[in-house]
């Protein structure tokens, strides 16, 4: 069983793609790979539980079990010791990845306080986009009485397209609203 946007997907975005850049071969056609999700919550290091209420949380919306992220090396200034939790993540692919882009697109996106649009500058020169978030709230699965903390969270669209401007068309045509 297929998701909306992995219909969408074969029967519109493809065609589309293929005639906008000229492919000749169907599997030079630029897709999503993957989608990451990222929580980095820094006052985790004074207070356990917020951690287990944020991934508690990305589990809700994301419909997968995160992992728990680790500092790789000690910094003074922010009081960060080796190894020690300071966020979560989880790498959505296949199935989950369509349904969760399909929900912030359609969902979520529009739920944002004043939205105009998503910025059409955030690509890395390689095809990828990220997306900064500023809460929780906007997901539907978040009840507002059962939150502690307002948190943000950063969402990256890892794409086949070799060029920014094939990534850019090919999430324009998924649907995803970018600002003019």
């Amino acid at each position: 069983m297929s998701s909306r946007l992995q219909d969408k997907y074969v029967k519109e975005v493809v065609p589309a793609l293929m005639e906008k850049f000229g492919y000749k071969n169907i599997m030079e056609i630029p897709k999503l790979e993957k989608i990451v999700v990222n929580m980095g919550i820094g006052e985790a290091k004074d207070n356990p539980k917020v951690l287990e209420a944020a991934v508690s949380d990305l589990k809700l919306f994301s419909g997968q079990q995160p992992i728990v992220t680790r500092a790789k090396k000690s910094v003074a200034n922010f009081k960060i010791r080796q190894n020690m939790a300071i966020g979560c993540k989880v790498t959505l692919r296949n199935q989950k990845m369509y349904e969760f882009a399909d929900k912030l697109i359609n969902v979520a996106l529009p739920r944002v306080r004043d939205f105009r649009g998503i910025s059409s500058k955030s690509f890395d020169g390689r095809g990828n986009y990220a997306l900064g978030i500023k809460e929780q709230l906007i997901f539907p699965e978040i009840e507002y009485d059962k939150i502690d903390k307002v948190r943000g969270m950063d969402i990256v669209f890892v794409t086949s397209a070799k060029t920014d401007e094939e990534a850019r068309e090919l999430l324009r045509f998924l649907g995803m609203p970018f600002a003019q």
